[in-house]
């Protein structure tokens, strides 16, 4: 389960038109308990695209980093915080549209 403490979104302009639909980039700031194989005593955020268009919403890339030092974590979601994240991004992204 993704517990997000802080976040900021963006909309990303496509000048080339290449994805149908508006971008967004989330910044996520993570509370990850220490017990968790992705827990940085720095901390942790999640860098998000997330692209919205008429027919359906998706999440195009999402990437993990150490807040202090912007090192990329190379780790995946289960598909259920995946889908927790999908929504989230949903109901946020209309703040910034």
């Amino acid at each position: 389960m993704l517990t997000i403490q802080e976040y900021s979104v963006e909309l990303v302009k496509d000048p080339f038109g290449i994805l149908a639909g508006k971008r967004f980039e989330f910044v996520c700031d993570l509370d990850v308990p220490e017990d968790d194989e992705l827990y940085s005593e720095h901390g942790v955020y999640l860098r998000v695209i997330y692209l919205d268009d008429e027919e359906r919403s998706r999440i195009v890339k999402y990437d993990f980093y150490e807040r202090t030092t912007d090192q990329y974590l190379d780790f995946d979601m289960e598909p259920e915080e995946e889908e927790e994240l999908l929504t989230f991004c949903r109901e946020h992204a209309q703040e910034e549209a």
